[in-house]
């Protein structure tokens, strides 16, 4: 199995470069935000490889960080998600975005993907939401108030602040960490309308 390559870039195609190493030509497919941040033809390259092998081929997917081949194989263990759409998903969103959007329940943000609809979307969230947390940069409290509140375990005061900010027009995600941020403050037990109040204070940081 090849699991990194390093050679010159050969040539550029839709979806895939050819890397030159030693004189042998390797056909790589990469993640549109991959191609657009690797150097000019006649360049050297070194790429992260997940190899694929079928019984009529080799495919081999090249990323610029161990973490981006990462998360190509993870998309790839939920239903529905091969790698075409893997590939899509990353051309959208770098891996922390992804991260942070699955630990955060925001199936939106991953729908943003072309061709990616809101089932498959809902699919990424709820069979990676606990894998994601752990590349995600996010304090791991927003990350378990974003469940309950995703699953309605959250206390009362604390969903209503949610949607409160959620109907001024603050996102799903941006009011679960404000009000996550809030909570902790407040301590339990705190009123809806005080959590609302420090909660905007977090958002206008």
């Amino acid at each position: 199995m090849i699991g990194k390559l390093k050679g010159i870039i050969d040539s550029y195609g839709e979806d895939h470069i050819i890397v030159d190493v030693n004189g042998v030509g390797y056909v790589v497919h990469c993640s549109a935000r991959t191609l657009q941040a690797l150097p000019p033809t006649g360049d050297p390259v070194a790429l992260s490889i997940e190899t694929h092998v079928r019984e009529d081929q080799i495919r081999l997917f090249g990323f610029q960080s161990d973490s981006e081949r990462e998360w190509f194989k993870l998309l790839q263990t939920v239903q529905g998600v091969g790698t075409k759409v893997a590939l899509a998903i990353l051309s959208t969103l770098k891996p922390a975005d992804l991260a942070t959007a699955i630990a955060m329940r925001d199936k939106a943000m991953v729908a943003r993907t072309p061709g990616v609809g809101p089932k498959v979307a809902e699919r990424v969230v709820t069979e990676l939401k606990d894998k994601a947390p752990k590349y995600a940069e996010l304090d791991p409290a927003v990350v378990h108030l974003a469940g309950t509140i995703d699953e309605r375990r959250a206390p009362q005061p604390v969903s209503d602040a949610v949607s409160a900010l959620v109907n001024l027009g603050y996102g799903q995600p941006q009011a679960a960490a404000a009000i996550a941020a809030a909570s902790r403050k407040a301590g339990e037990g705190a009123e809806t309308a005080q959590l609302i109040r420090l909660g905007l204070k977090e958002l206008s940081k």
